[in-house]
């Protein structure tokens, strides 16, 4: 399926009047919002626009969940226990598949999702050396498969590291063994060499590769999935239909956000050391995270729709999925594009 601006457009819901027009204080009202995050570095807009106050100034205030992937949080969202989904755009297919009407309205970031390797594997990763070629010298010098870490069947980070592996990198499974764990559990195991590598994203591969020169950063996002979508920001048909203001409020304030970390890092590093150091992560390695190769910010969801159907495809072709899902509807870019328009 052929995806284009149009399509995106043509396919949108029809929101209320007042979810186009200027963002105000929810009517005077306030709003609180449930939100669902996954701990990682492209959550940070949504903790920089509340910092802000651009969402106190709306009349928005969040009530935060964290969870350890995005499949975990579909199970929140089906219970009704969340409004906004803060996580990796791949779930949400399976979300609507279930009957669960969420709509994206603006991306964090992509290509977030990159292979980093312990010490004992990354000796073998040498310049110009076949990354296959690396992992099966690794398993004829250890006599096992390299374990490699990575989140649940159907998540963004277990579908890009599969796709490096067998459709990128060719590797034999033989060489292999994938285990599937949580964000935490996974920068962990690599730190203690409990595994030889796995999917991470920042600030984890700042603090795994600052605590020990051994572990390198081996393969690139969008070396693993070409375009490889990331993290997004959802709300349900509920919230749109019910707090057209408060849904615009909360896009223009993640996209302001995202605008302010491009252009002035150093003044949201505390606001985001606050929000996912809880005190075990220093300023300096979210200001090293910030200026990492796998951080790219951006909030136009209309930038990864075709990477969406495309990471949807390969779903399908691992047997996370049983078949694709339209992703028509999907996507509402309209209360992005006001949020530009506005600046």
């Amino acid at each position: 399926m052929t995806f284009t601006r149009r399509t995106i457009l043509t396919a949108a819901p029809v929101l209320g009047a007042a979810a186009l027009g200027t963002a105000g204080r929810a009517q005077g009202r306030g709003v609180p919002l449930r939100v669902g995050v996954i701990p990682i570095l492209a959550a940070a807009p949504v903790f920089v626009a509340e910092k802000e106050g651009w969402l106190k100034e709306a009349g928005l205030t969040l009530s935060v969940t964290t969870f350890e992937s995005g499949p975990n949080m579909i199970q929140a969202l089906a219970s009704g226990t969340l409004d906004v989904y803060v996580a990796g755009v791949a779930p949400l297919g399976v979300a609507r598949s279930r009957g669960i009407d969420v709509k994206v309205v603006t991306a964090t970031a992509v290509e977030e999702n990159v292979f980093v390797a312990g010490a004992k594997l990354a000796r073998h990763f040498a310049p110009g050396l076949a990354p296959a070629e690396a992992f099966r010298r690794f398993r004829t010098e250890a006599g096992s498969p390299a374990r490699l870490a990575t989140q649940p069947l159907g998540s963004v980070p277990n579908t890009t590291l599969q796709h490096w592996l067998w459709e990128v990198a060719k590797a034999d499974p033989k060489d292999v063994s994938i285990v599937s764990m949580g964000i935490d559990a996974t920068q962990q195991a690599v730190l203690a060499g409990a595994v030889e590598g796995g999917t991470l994203r920042e600030p984890a591969v700042s603090i795994v590769t600052g605590r020990d020169p051994g572990i390198r950063l081996v393969a690139l996002g969008g070396a693993m999935f070409p375009h490889q979508p990331g993290t997004v920001v959802a709300l349900t048909r509920t919230l749109l239909d019910r707090e057209p203001e408060a849904a615009q409020a909360l896009v223009t304030g993640i996209v302001r956000a995202v605008d302010l970390i491009g252009r002035d890092p150093d003044r949201v590093v505390p606001v985001i050391e606050a929000a996912l150091g809880k005190g075990l992560v220093d300023g300096a390695t979210i200001r090293r995270a910030l200026a990492s190769p796998a951080t790219r910010f951006t909030a136009d969801p209309r930038a990864i729709v075709e990477a969406t159907a495309a990471m949807q495809r390969y779903q399908v072709k691992l047997g996370a999925l049983d078949r694709e899902v339209s992703l028509d509807g999907l996507f509402e870019p309209r209360l992005y594009e006001r949020a530009v328009a506005g600046r």
